[in-house]
């Protein structure tokens, strides 16, 4: 029963690709879907492109290795879309086409800021994927009992297939699609756990709490064992990250005009707002008292089979059977689904937009050939996310996606709010000072116990900050102000002078 589900949930997204690919004829109906969709359902595609995998299944196994101190990853949503509505969907509908990177291009030299946006977006969207890719790796492995590397493989073709051939409308679709099945999932999966215990939440957090690993009660703080200084470094992470997602950014450009822009950002930010509250105060709890220790979901070695990051399945068996859970592995698997896709078109439209048509044919290049080059490059995304996915086999997903939103936050989010807000950003800043970050971002990835310890397998980090983001964004952040400061350029000056377009027009 839970194939035959997770199977429908399949056919039915290959069938709204293929729908939509024969509306799909022009690079504005591949990226964009030319502004065509409403700002409601934009919204629910918003909704459908944040909750993902790290979310439902992330977030689910850090309450029950770590309790309350997961709600750092539940209230940085709040901030990140409250930046997004009032200082940025306006200007990002009125000087934006594809990618968040024609807003910058509006004052700044275009060719260097493509090739660094470019850059940027793809190392992120690569990475994010990969945290996406292990998390469905492991859904599909429980499912079906086939190995782990299999279950990325599959995964991976799927993603290439909905983005090459529908584009922007197919990965529109199946984001409402699947924000409207997770929903309704959350919400039956959060009363089914209620109903075990009477609806009484005394008695789920009396279990909950003497269940628990670390042997505290679910809602005590400090089982991150957080700093101050980690704790800001997390919070401004996520929070600036997902203000900086190239994935989420596009599609304010799928809205016909800035208000439409508007509603999308509330009405995803209610639909995230009321899962997140679900997974947090239910889900989390039900998992930690039902599945932990529960033999039944444990394998030879006597850990949970598949991991931590598989507990809310696991609560879905628990409380409502084999149907229930296959119907939750279905929404689950959607859930990834949609988000991948909009991160490969994030990435796809960085390479083909920005690199090859205006960076490297600087603009000399026709339709046909920009959507050729997309379909190609989405088939490279696909092999190296398979590569990544394999790499990073058993990792916190939860955890692994804070260190890329260190990424956004250090090099896009920087780029995009001085570019709009701050006259005296220069290209020579912005390029340097985003390199910067970026750079930053990734040396202390690498260097620490992430990648140093669980990925190369030794025995201590070069560096023990766990949540570096805040060295990165400060890195960003002060050297695109001090070598704009210094900046006495010719393009300089001209970049001073072109801050007039960023002021909003009177009719928006």
């Amino acid at each position: 029963m839970a194939i035959a589900f997770f199977l429908l949930i399949v056919a039915v997204t290959i069938g709204i690709t293929f729908f939509a690919a024969r509306r799909t004829r022009t690079a504005d109906d591949f990226y964009v879907a030319s502004g065509r969709v409403g700002g409601f359902s934009n919204g629910l595609a918003i909704a459908g492109d944040f909750i993902s995998s790290v979310t439902l299944l992330g977030i689910s196994a850090t309450i029950l290795s770590n309790g309350f101190d997961a709600v750092i990853y539940l209230g940085a949503p709040l901030v990140a879309f409250s930046i997004l509505i009032f200082l940025m969907t306006d200007k990002l509908k009125e000087l934006g086409r594809y990618t968040f990177t024609d807003i910058a291009c509006a004052r700044l030299q275009e060719r260097p800021i493509r090739i660094f946006a470019a850059i940027s977006t793809l190392v992120f969207a690569m990475m994010y994927l990969m945290v996406q890719v292990v998390g469905a790796g492991a859904l599909i492995q429980v499912l079906f009992g086939i190995p782990y590397a299999v279950a990325v493989v599959i995964v991976t073709t799927l993603m290439v297939f909905y983005v090459a051939i529908g584009g922007m409308l197919a990965t529109t679709w199946v984001q409402i699609t699947k924000a409207v099945l997770l929903v309704l999932g959350i919400t039956s999966l959060a009363l089914l756990t209620l109903a075990e215990f009477n609806f009484d939440f005394t008695a789920l957090y009396a279990i909950a709490d003497a269940n628990h690993p670390t042997g505290n009660p679910v809602m005590q703080a400090g089982g991150l064992d957080l700093s101050a200084f980690s704790s800001l470094s997390l919070g401004l992470s996520l929070c600036f990250g997902l203000a900086g997602s190239p994935h989420l950014l596009m599609r304010f450009f799928t809205v016909p005009d800035a208000r439409a822009a508007r509603q999308s950002a509330a009405v995803a930010l209610g639909a995230i707002a009321f899962v997140n509250m679900m997974i947090f105060f239910v889900i989390g709890a039900g998992g930690t008292a039902l599945v932990h220790g529960n033999t039944a979901y444990q394998n030879a070695e006597g850990t949970m089979e598949g991991g931590r990051n598989m507990v809310a399945m696991h609560l879905a068996h628990a409380v409502g059977g084999e149907i229930f859970f296959g119907i939750m592995a279905a929404i689950a698997f959607a859930t990834i689904l949609a988000v991948v896709a909009g991160l490969t078109l994030a990435a796809v439209s960085a390479l083909s937009h920005d690199l090859y048509a205006n960076a490297i044919r600087r603009g000399q290049v026709t339709e046909r050939e920009q959507l050729r080059f997309s379909r190609l490059a989405t088939v490279f995304l696909g092999v190296a996310v398979m590569v990544l996915g394999i790499a990073f086999e058993g990792q916190n997903i939860a955890y692994l996606a804070s260190l890329v939103m260190a990424i956004g936050g250090s090099t896009n989010f920087p780029l995009l709010i001085l570019s709009i807000y701050w006259r005296g950003l220069t290209t020579r800043g912005a390029v340097i000072g985003g390199a910067t970050g970026l750079v930053t971002a990734i040396a202390l990835m690498v260097l620490g116990p992430a990648i140093w310890v669980g990925v190369f397998g030794n025995s201590e980090p070069i560096v023990d900050e766990a949540y570096p983001a805040l060295f990165a964004i400060i890195a960003a952040f002060g050297t695109m102000f001090i070598v704009s400061m210094l900046d006495r350029s010719p393009q300089a000056a001209s970049d001073r002078e072109r801050f007039r377009v960023m002021t909003p027009r009177a009719d928006v």
